[in-house]
């Protein structure tokens, strides 16, 4: 087997609604997810003597937004099919990326696993959707915990190690081939900003498996995410970047015109009540 591609299309029933999730999808993977590209397909070769500005961007006529996420020499190709399906292709260049001989007798081996990456990139996306964690679980997670007699340090929002931690799970590639400390440790360094060592990682892992959001695959060191792992990994990603962080500089652009405008307003009504109250600042 050279290469083998299995996939999966469903189509909606109302395909304005189809579009609107795979727009928001895309918007997701520009900085959740990070696939090594965000295609648009134009239709025609953009030399480099052609004129305009072409960046990445969604845009809903004549361009079709792709999204790929890739694992050794596999991929995860993702896109919205003649306006109505959301269309998911596992290609498999070398089937030995997922575990299994290249002899044609193991094709439905590999069929299997194929279609296996799909479901788990479906559901990781369905999470997605709906990533808020429910009270007990946010607890269980960004508090110290015991779990059969062990104790599980704490997770706690915002803490710059577990932000990286958080961003680097919500990598989608991970999805296909799984993570280790060896897949995991470089993304976080590079979201940490800082070294991260291989002892670090272990004990995150450990930190991570204890508290039920990754689960060790038999006979192996690499580990997938449960649902509440994705669901850790999306919701801390999505509060700290797109809420907590913008709001914390919501004085200064980027920060829509309103919402300074706003927050001038409550300085001031603020200030104007300690002045009144005669109390010094």
């Amino acid at each position: 087997m050279r290469q083998i591609e299995v996939s999966r299309t469903i189509v909606f029933d109302q395909p304005r609604n189809g579009r609107a999730f795979f727009e928001a999808l895309a918007a997701d993977n520009l900085d959740l997810g990070r696939p090594e590209r965000l295609e648009l397909i134009f239709g025609r070769k953009i030399l480099p003597s052609t004129t305009g500005v072409f960046a990445t961007r969604v845009v809903t006529r004549g361009v079709d937004v792709t999204i790929n996420a890739g694992y050794k020499h596999s991929r995860v190709k993702e896109y919205f099919k003649e306006g109505r399906a959301l269309r998911i292709e596992t290609v498999v260049n070398d089937s030995t990326d997922l575990g299994v001989k290249r002899r044609l007798v193991h094709l439905p081996e590999l069929q299997a696993k194929a279609r296996d990456v799909n479901r788990r990139l479906l559901d990781h996306e369905h999470v997605g959707r709906g990533c808020v964690l429910a009270s007990p679980a946010f607890e269980r997670i960004a508090q110290p915990s015991v779990t059969d007699g062990r104790r599980a340090p704490a997770l706690r929002f915002g803490d710059p190690r577990v932000q990286a931690l958080a961003g680097a799970l919500a990598v989608t590639a991970h999805l296909i081939g799984g993570l280790s400390n060896k897949t995991l440790r470089p993304l976080v360094e590079q979201l940490y900003g800082q070294p991260y060592s291989r002892a670090q990682c272990c004990y995150d892992l450990r930190r991570l498996r204890l508290k039920g959001l990754i689960e060790r695959l038999p006979h192996s060191n690499t580990y997938t995410l449960t649902d509440d792992g994705q669901r850790f990994a999306i919701f801390y990603s999505k509060v700290h970047n797109r809420l907590l962080r913008p709001l914390l500089a919501a004085n200064q652009p980027p920060a829509p015109l309103e919402v300074r405008q706003a927050l001038r307003v409550l300085d001031n009504a603020i200030t104007d009540y300690i002045n009144d109250a005669r109390i010094a600042t």
